[in-house]
């Protein structure tokens, strides 16, 4: 088999072999199937014998089971293990029985709800050749059909009225909808069940977002008389019934017992080899990628490449298909591959992803590079082989992704090669997290006041709320504060015991499920003289991602950022062709609200409580592509930001900081250079004649300052760092920027890093969904020098309160990983990287994880 024969090749190879770090071999398993309960309707059975099915496998029955008790159910097996089939059944027999019923499904994205209406149609097909041998009506079939954007304007009042099995998103139930109900009429009064697949999706702000849909399709429901039963199905993550559970608030039987076969599973983890160990720098993740995927090319393996950005998908494209890398197997002969590889990633129109999806399901395309919008449960058949390109966020992706590897019972392989990033450095030191749990917990929060509140008034404009009533679990009391404070802003009016909504507007119209800020920055460009809206960024990040000079990249395009106007909040962009990306240069400010939670722990107190964070975008950096060279900085005059959130902080103990700077391990106590500093600093720039030695700008009302062309810590003594020719004079822009590089990196910065980077990990978010923030000496914020990290969302959505709670395994890890890894001062795989000729802070970060660990 060419799979066999590549994997001992890897084996032997001098390239590949000493960097695979994990090979973990899942035996083959054989299925666990039951023969069709009773209860299945004939004509529903006769379909699935007439579709080659003859019998179900254990979750599918337990399923079955559980839902004909009328139990809430969620199912969380390996990908392509019957989890479609499992939620198809009892909603099909439902329809079958009962010719008012509906249903409605959820899928998180477009795609993937076009996929599964194919999949449902042949269904629905095998089901329909069936009806005549059972006297039934064509009019008692399930017929599904889509209701989002994309669906004409002409079909959106036959589905209404005739629609049996809806299927849609979040976004389009949201606004498109429930804000409408009373076209609805026929199909919410016969609502029996919500499906809602992929719901591990269902997380932070977007997640809680839906948790608020959901209260309203059940509210709407109920006034119409019906009470649905939910199936959720999910990949494997660490809390599934939680999670469900959280999302409609309501028990739920968790069903995670999977019956279906599978053959031999390799999971290889490769991290690319040292380049400099002093550094840390290892080979590029993408271009050893490149040399893996022509291996399984050349073998005629039929790949997945998931990479993680757009961009990333169109390099790795661009190397694939002009053969640009080395291959690992001279003796294999170079082949043009081009028209065997594909690309696929959002911006791509819906007809070249079906067609891409076929291709993939016949054979005729061999190798897809792929952004995670393949990960869902799109049916692109079973592959040879997944690779990942670097960790792709969190466990349950990673899995996802590679349980796209695997047909049947055949062998199939999945890479992932790390990156330089810690969380890929940690899992190539820890494969167990892959293999033996998952340490991911979805997290949720439905009562997160601004988002509550949002979805207050949509509730409120689709039905009046009464006074006393409730809303999911929040008692009736609760709801009056709340719909008295938009009462007393305009927003509603109280008569008869009841709250109607006052405004013009629907309020859905202007609340986006992706975010939790109340107000947005619209981003437009100018198309034949008139503006059009491309997309919207929060209010919080506009300052950041769309200030005056930024480049903003949207659906693989780059766009200028012309002017931004917080006013109007609008920000005017055009079209731009760069060579470069830029940065912001951000000041952030942490102030104490109030603190909820502490505890005193090994070298210091956890906290978590209230923080308000001000973000000062005092400028942008512009960087070039690729190379990431610094091409010049710009300043920025934009107004602060400013986030009311929860965070978690660690603040060191006196005695650890003692125990530090005893050790000669503590470098942010400020610079002592001495009582005649002045003086020196003077006699350095009359030298220089009052000029930076680097612009050339000439002294005006502030004066210049002396900087150590090496530093100051550096030094023994500072006699010796005080040296006048070490010393040079340099303006304040100039200072900042050669601060900048010859920087050296203190261990509480490092630890920052590490715990900022390390977090996701556990907490299955995104790195820019927390912030974090460093005090090295006590202030009236903090009274020790303090970590914080808090979450990126205005008032928090739980992921701090989730780190104090696991505190302790959270700086044990981030000590296991600055311990194993190999570079002698700092990298970016661990406490990040100093400047170019500073120091990184890895000696001191290692004694204060110490002092964390193990308390000496």
């Amino acid at each position: 088999m060419p799979l066999d024969a590549l994997l001992d090749f890897w084996q032997r190879d001098a390239d590949t072999a000493p960097n695979l770090v994990a090979w973990r071999t899942l035996p083959p398993r054989p299925a666990r199937t039951l023969p069709f309960p009773d209860g299945l309707p004939a004509p529903l059975s006769q379909a699935l014998i007439a579709s080659g099915i003859h019998s179900l496998y254990a979750h599918q029955l337990e399923a079955w089971t559980a839902t004909q008790q009328n139990q809430n159910i969620i199912l969380s097996t390996g990908t392509a293990s019957g989890k479609t089939l499992a939620y198809n059944l009892p909603v099909f027999a439902k329809l079958l029985q009962d010719e008012n019923a509906r249903a409605l499904y959820l899928f998180p994205t477009k795609a993937l709800t076009q996929d599964q209406f194919s999949n449902l149609q042949s269904l629905v097909s095998s089901l329909q050749s069936q009806f005549s041998n059972y006297q039934l009506p064509i009019t008692q079939s399930p017929t599904p059909a889509i209701y989002d954007g994309d669906t004409p304007s002409s079909s959106r009042a036959t589905i209404r009225n005739t629609a049996r099995l809806l299927l849609t998103n979040p976004d389009m139930l949201h606004t498109g909808i429930l804000p409408h109900h009373t076209n609805w009429l026929e199909f919410f009064s016969n609502l029996k069940y919500v499906v809602i697949d992929e719901a591990h999706t269902y997380r932070g702000v977007f997640g809680s977002h839906v948790a608020n849909v959901i209260r309203r399709l059940k509210r709407v429901a109920n006034f119409y008389g019906a009470k649905p039963q939910f199936i959720l199905a999910s990949a494997t993550i660490g809390n599934p019934q939680e999670l469900a559970e959280k999302l409609i608030e309501e028990p739920v039987t968790l069903i995670d017992d999977d019956g279906s076969a599978r053959g031999p599973r390799h999971f290889l983890i490769y991290n690319p080899p040292l380049v400099d160990k002093s550094l840390g720098l290892r080979k590029s993740s993408l271009l050893e990628s490149v040399r893996l995927t022509q291996d399984l090319l050349k073998n005629d393996i039929q790949s997945v490449v998931f990479a993680r950005s757009r961009r990333s998908v169109e390099i790795i494209l661009t190397y694939l298909q002009q053969n640009q890398s080395p291959v690992s197997s001279p003796e294999l002969p170079i082949t043009n591959y081009s028209s065997q590889i594909r690309g696929y990633r959002s911006g791509y129109l819906p007809s070249q992803r079906r067609e891409i999806e076929k291709g993939l399901r016949n054979g005729s395309v061999k190798t897809v590079v792929a952004t995670n919008a393949l990960e869902l449960g799109i049916d692109i058949g079973g592959l040879g082989a997944a690779l990942l390109v670097g960790y792709p966020g969190s466990v349950a992706s990673a899995r996802q992704q590679a349980g796209r590897a695997g047909r049947g019972l055949e062998s199939a392989v999945s890479v992932m090669v790390a990156s330089a990033n810690p969380i890929d450095q940690f899992l190539a030191h820890h494969p167990e997290y892959f293999f033996e749990r998952s340490p991911e917990q979805a997290l949720v929060n439905p009562d997160h006041l601004l988002i509550l509140l949002e979805h207050l008034r949509c509730a409120m404009f689709e039905l009046p709320f009464k006074k006393g009533e409730g809303f999911g679990s929040l008692s009736g009391t609760t709801i009056d504060e709340f719909l008295h404070f938009l009462l007393s802003n305009g927003e509603a009016h109280l008569s008869d015991q009841k709250y109607f909504w006052m405004a013009d507007q629907y309020p859905a119209a202007n609340i986006s499920l992706r975010s939790a800020s109340p107000q947005s920055v619209v981003l437009q460009i100018m198309l034949d003289d008139r503006p059009q809206t491309i997309g919207i960024v929060d209010g919080e990040s506009a300052a950041w991602m769309a200030h005056p000079g930024a480049i903003y990249l949207h659906e693989a395009q780059q766009y200028f950022v012309e002017k931004l106007d917080l006013e109007e909040r609008v920000a005017r962009l055009k079209p731009f062709a760069s060579d470069y990306y830029t940065e912001p240069l951000q000041q952030t400010e942490v102030e104490l609200l109030s603190e909820s939670a502490h505890e005193v722990v090994r070298g210091g107190d956890k906290r978590w409580g209230e923080l308000q964070i001000t973000n000062y975008t005092k400028g942008f950096r512009k960087r070039r592509w690729y190379t990431h060279e610094t091409l010049g900085e710009e300043p920025l005059d934009l107004p602060p930001s400013e986030l009311q959130t929860t965070g978690y902080w660690l603040s060191l103990s006196e005695a650890t900081v003692a125990s530090l700077r005893e050790a000669g391990a503590w470098t942010n106590d400020p610079n002592d250079y001495g009582p005649e500093w002045s003086k020196i600093r003077e006699r350095v720039r009359r030298r220089d004649q009052f000029t930076c030695q680097v612009c050339g700008v000439v002294e005006s009302s502030r004066q210049h300052d002396a900087h150590h062309k090496i530093p100051f810590r550096a030094f023994a003594s500072r006699e010796e760092a005080n040296r006048l020719e070490n010393l040079i004079t340099l303006c304040p822009a100039c200072h900042r920027k050669a601060e900048q590089n010859v920087r050296i990196k203190s261990g509480l910065a490092g630890l920052a890093y590490v715990l900022g980077n390390l977090a996701p990990l556990f907490l299955m978010c995104d790195s820019g969904d927390l912030g974090r923030h460093i005090e090295p000496l006590e202030n009236r914020t903090f009274d020790q020098p303090t970590v914080a990290l808090y979450d990126s969302v205005p008032a928090g959505i739980g992921f701090s309160e989730k780190l104090f709670e696991m505190h302790e395994e959270l700086v044990a890890r981030a000590l296991e990983l600055v311990s194993a890894c190999p570079c002698a001062d700092g990298c970016p795989s661990c406490v990040g990287p100093g400047g170019e000729n500073g120091g990184g802070g890895k000696p001191e970060a290692l004694e204060i994880l110490q002092r964390l660990v193990v308390g000496t």
